[in-house]
C-alpha cells in the first residue's frame, strides 16, 4: 500500500510539473519585445522552477521521512529525531509561503525565500528591476518581524 501511495504521489508531482510548465509558457505572453519577453521568460521561468524543484525535494524528504517514523520503534532517537525534522520542515514551508506572500503584497512581482533548516540564515529572491535601500529595508522588517531572525541573516537577491 505505502508503495502505491509513493507512486501516485510522485505521479502527480509530475503532473503539476507539466501543467506549471505550460502555465508558464502560456502566460509568458506574446505582445511584449522580444528582448523584454526573454528577461520576463526567464525571470518567471526561475521562480516557477525553483518552485517545482523544491516542492518536489520536500515532498521526496516527507516521504523518507515517513517511512522512517513507521520503521523506527515510538519513542526512540530515531523517531524523535525523524519527528522533529518533519515538523521543523513543515514550519519551514509554511514560513516560507507567509513570507513569499508578504513580500509580493508588498509590491513585488514575484519573489522566493529559503529558510535554511540547520542554520538561521534566510534568503530572499526577488523579483525586481530596481531594488531601492526602501524596499530591502521593507523586505528586511517583514522577514525579522515574522521570523524573529537578525537582519545580518537575511539576503536579499534582486532579479530582473
Amino acid at each position: 500500500m505505502a508503495k502505491k501511495k509513493k507512486i501516485i504521489i510522485l505521479s502527480c508531482m509530475v503532473a503539476l510539473l507539466a501543467v506549471t510548465a505550460v502555465f508558464n509558457y502560456v502566460f509568458t505572453g506574446t505582445t511584449k519585445s522580444a528582448a523584454v519577453q526573454t528577461s520576463s521568460a526567464s525571470a518567471a521561468g526561475y521562480f516557477a522552477q525553483y518552485r517545482a524543484e523544491r516542492l518536489t525535494n520536500r515532498n521526496e524528504e516527507m516521504l523518507q521521512l515517513d517511512s522512517v517514523l513507521k520503521a523506527a520503534e515510538n519513542g526512540s532517537d530515531e523517531y524523535s529525531a525523524a519527528l522533529t525534522m518533519k515538523t521543523n520542515l513543515t514550519s519551514n514551508t509554511e514560513k516560507e509561503m507567509l513570507l513569499e506572500t508578504l513580500i509580493k503584497a508588498y509590491g513585488f512581482e514575484d519573489a522566493v525565500v529559503v529558510i535554511g533548516l540547520d542554520s538561521e540564515n534566510v534568503n530572499v529572491i526577488a523579483k525586481s528591476a530596481n531594488l531601492s535601500t526602501d524596499d530591502a529595508i521593507a523586505i528586511y522588517t517583514i522577514i525579522t518581524e515574522e521570523v524573529s531572525v537578525s537582519p545580518e541573516n537575511v539576503k536579499i537577491i534582486p532579479i530582473s
